[in-house]
């Protein structure tokens, strides 16, 4: 439901005096200069970045964002991402303006995208916010749970965008391909938006490329029977049962079977028929959380 708030002002007409109307050239003059003085900050939106009703938000700038400071495996120049802020900060801008009127019209893949970027954004925003950059995200106090970020026309902390929003409201667990907290065993930051038009493609690119990495993804090592996963599959694990649930096949619990049945959709024929087959033990990868930085 649209809410419309109407401001009615009781006008006074008054009666100049001769003082006054000497005065008003010079009042206009000097309001003239003040308002053409007024700089513009790096935070505005840029005029192509607001969305409208039914038209998703324009990705432009922060598509080079991404291009600019984001390598094809993933990694970030967060140094120079930190000394040429001026884009990031208008998309996150961007991201802030718009309402939930103009939300609500939005396919839900466009809805899905728009989370996801910005998310993916703001916990660029954070990294960078820290002088000198942090080691790893876990050494910025409260970045997760208690720094709230303008989204929406509200505020809400990465973990609401993650858990109360995306995982609650969409049903797509690919979204743990593609959101990124900033650390080495994260998946991929991919280096374009995602957008409604190309989601379940990007989607299905980002889980190919996380399942792909033995070191941060999926390792199947079959000399010794054993499957590693990325703990990412253990701690959302559950999240997977609706759209991959089965009861043939596979091993381990129902949320790991579920897994494990997402998971051989990306994998090569053999891998796939070792997967279904079941004859093996589940590990979970350490996880690194160094910055996922460039060099």
């Amino acid at each position: 439901m649209k809410y419309a708030a109407r401001l009615s002002t009781t006008h006074r007409i008054l009666k100049p005096s001769r003082f006054l109307l000497a005065l008003l050239p010079l009042v206009i003059g000097l309001g003239s200069c003040t308002s053409a003085s007024i700089p513009t900050t790096s935070s505005d939106t840029t005029t192509a970045q607001v969305a409208t009703e039914g038209t998703p938000l324009d990705y432009t700038t922060y598509a080079e964002v991404l291009s600019t400071y984001v390598d094809e495996q993933g990694f970030v120049d967060y140094e120079g991402l930190q000394a040429d802020r001026q884009g990031l900060d208008e998309f996150n801008a961007a991201i802030a303006a718009v309402t939930p009127e103009t939300y609500a019209t939005w396919s839900e893949a466009d809805q899905i995208a728009y989370w996801m970027n910005a998310y993916n954004s703001l916990t660029l925003k954070a990294i960078i916010d820290q002088t000198p950059l942090k080691a790893s995200i876990k050494d910025i106090v409260g970045v997760w749970r208690i720094n709230k970020r303008d989204i929406l026309s509200t505020s809400k902390t990465l973990n609401q965008i993650e858990h109360d929003t995306l995982r609650a409201q969409f049903n797509e667990p690919r979204l743990h391909a593609a959101l990124v907290c900033a650390a080495v065993s994260c998946p991929p930051l991919r280096n374009e938006p995602f957008t409604g038009e190309q989601l379940n493609e990007q989607l299905d690119d980002q889980t190919l490329q996380f399942v792909s990495n033995p070191d941060t993804g999926v390792n199947i090592d079959k000399d010794n029977g054993v499957v590693y996963l990325s703990s990412i599959f253990q701690w959302y694990e559950n999240d997977w049962i609706p759209t991959d649930g089965t009861d043939s096949g596979f091993t381990g619990s129902e949320a790991q079977r579920a897994v494990l049945n997402h998971i051989s959709r990306y994998v090569s024929p053999e891998d796939q028929a070792y997967l279904t087959e079941g004859n093996y033990e589940i590990k979970y990868l350490d996880y690194d959380w160094s910055l996922n930085r460039q060099g």
